[in-house]
């Protein structure tokens, strides 16, 4: 027979089961646990990972596999969390205003509405949307409701599995920069506590009522306010577009802000365009990753399309996909992030981008009279910028109206970039030849990244200690000139972990953990100025086979 299951362990299951508020998790458990004793080395497997400890609490929230447990995302877990922030609320502030959003994952209703009746009963005033809605219409919804807090439910791009739960701070619980902005240290400790000392919930106060389900009148606000803050822009061509919304809940948004913006030329993915918490046509609900935009493409080549405009599942990324001779070529976060800056680009704006995006920006900055800054990876972070104007992050993340969402929007980025497709169109122009005369103006950045998975969360931190003790001596032959810690606060910033490689020839990398996800994430970028007279192509080339080199030593330090 299997080693069978350990008695800590299985004390914690029966413990859990005993507290757990759902029939069904409880039912799951008592299965698995039956099984278990009885032989079943997956089901004592199973339990042992369930039971691996509390899924953490952090500057993410949660984040994780759907199911029963304490290493899941439940309603047990999350009626912890919900009671959790409202202690830490109520704790400071007299009748605190939380506005609480969903997407349309497995999961998302009960914990939106497990959410509602813990902080209410907790003494929060509770303000639920009215339906499954983008998380850029949360966080907006923060700042214009002058809310305290803000919870959305969502897992974003992740898995079908996954579901998570984001906290933002606002009102008297944050500063102007801060105000509808994800939560950062010391706060996520401070909640975290407040969740930790959560008695069994058995005995937690649970409200049937007193919540207020707000009207769709905040939607219509929310696209209200994107529109007057990007503006119509120059007349044009209207371009044909093609939408996906990757089944996610961005569909009827992104539609009526194009539609309010005079972009009536829109053709939608079908088989994308409703939520559907299976995502049954991607192996990952996130444009970026291959094949993604495949159906959007094909659909954008039968009509034609001016642009591809995808959003993820929760609408707060967005990706862009143009005709080219050769077929569809999809931007990369950083061209994107690059474009928009230049669009935003005034002198005293400020322009930033985490660290691991492209050096680009600052180079656009210099060049229009622009602020540029450099903040930590995340939104949390970038939208902390003082004054901050456009910011963005290489995963395809995009600030355009910091006054109205000071989150990424995918929403809104679209829109922008909608906008910005018209005026072009109407010079004969393409976003294409916006990006050969950036590179021409400011030099040839090409970036890439490598991606190291791992199953055994212990890889990372190994990995990153070699990486300190031995770095490369060399990327794409070149020489490694500096090798710079992110722990130790480079920058002005924050200590992270991280570590920033830079080469003679101007090629730089950034290794960091991923904070969502098990893997080890390395951001390459080798720069190429493009003297005049001197073909662009030629320059290109040189550079994707600069980065090509260093890709290869990259992988092979990471391995």
């Amino acid at each position: 027979m299997d080693a069978p299951l350990n008695d800590r362990v299985g004390s914690l299951v029966e413990a859990w089961i005993a507290d757990d508020p759902d029939d069904r998790d409880r039912a799951e458990l008592q299965t698995l646990l039956e099984a278990s004793r009885a032989g079943s080395a997956t089901a004592t497997a199973e339990l042992q990972d369930r039971f691996s400890g509390p899924l953490e609490f952090g500057t993410a929230g949660l984040r994780g596999r759907v199911g029963a447990g304490q290493h899941r995302m439940n309603r047990a877990v999350v009626q912890r969390a919900a009671a959790g922030l409202g202690a830490w609320l109520t704790g400071r502030f007299e009748r605190p205003r939380v506005v609480v959003g969903l997407d349309a994952r497995n999961g998302s209703r009960e914990f939106a509405d497990d959410s509602a009746a813990v902080l209410t009963a907790a003494g929060c005033e509770v303000l639920l949307l009215p339906r499954p809605l983008p998380t850029p219409v949360l966080a907006f919804a923060v700042r214009h409701l002058a809310a305290d807090a803000g919870v959305m439910v969502t897992a974003s791009h992740n898995p079908a599995a996954d579901n998570g739960y984001k906290v933002y701070l606002g009102g008297r619980a944050s500063g102007p920069e801060g105000r509808g902005v994800q939560i950062v240290p010391p706060v996520d400790a401070e909640i975290a506590e407040q969740i930790a000392a959560v008695g069994p919930l058995r005995d937690l106060p649970r409200a049937a009522e007193g919540w207020t389900v707000l009207g769709d009148d905040v939607v219509a606000d929310y696209l209200a306010a994107i529109g007057a803050a990007i503006g119509a822009g120059a007349p044009g061509r209207a371009p044909r577009i093609v939408v996906t919304a990757m089944h996610g809940v961005g569909g009827p948004v992104l539609l009526e802000a194009l539609r309010r913006g005079g972009f009536t030329d829109v053709h939608s993915v079908a088989e994308q365009a409703d939520p559907d918490p299976a995502f049954p046509t991607v192996p990952f609900p996130n444009p970026e990753e291959p094949g993604a935009l495949d159906r959007a493409v094909a659909l954008a080549q039968r009509v034609g399309a001016d642009v591809v405009l995808a959003v993820d599942p929760d609408a707060d990324r967005c990706c862009v996909a143009v005709p080219t001779p050769d077929g569809f070529r999809q931007l990369t976060g950083d061209e994107l992030g690059r474009l928009l800056g230049q669009e935003l680009a005034t002198p005293g704006a400020v322009l930033a981008c985490s660290v691991v995006s492209s050096q680009a920006l600052r180079r656009v900055a210099a060049r229009t009279g622009a602020r540029f800054a450099s903040a930590l990876t995340g939104f949390k972070w970038i939208a902390r910028v003082p004054g901050l104007t456009f910011g963005y992050e290489e995963a395809i993340g995009y600030c355009v109206a910091p006054e109205v969402v000071r989150d990424k929007d995918g929403i809104s980025a679209s829109l922008l970039v909608a906008t910005v497709v018209r005026r072009e169109l109407a010079a004969g122009r393409t976003l294409l030849d916006v990006l050969d005369v950036l590179d021409r103006t400011d030099g040839v950045h090409l970036t890439a990244p490598v991606t190291v998975r791992v199953d055994d969360l212990a890889v990372i931190p190994a990995t990153m200690a070699r990486l300190r003790a031995e770095p490369p001596a060399a990327l794409g032959g070149s020489p490694v000139t500096t090798t710079e810690d992110l722990a130790d606060g480079l920058d002005g910033l924050p200590p992270t972990d991280g570590l920033r490689f830079r080469t003679a020839d101007g090629t730089r990398v950034v290794v960091r953990p991923s904070g969502t996800e098990p893997k080890l994430k390395c951001y390459c970028e080798v720069v190429a100025d493009v003297p005049e007279g001197t073909d662009l192509t030629v320059v290109r080339a040189g550079a994707r086979e600069r980065l090509d080199a260093v890709l290869a030593d990259v992988r092979a330090a990471t391995a």
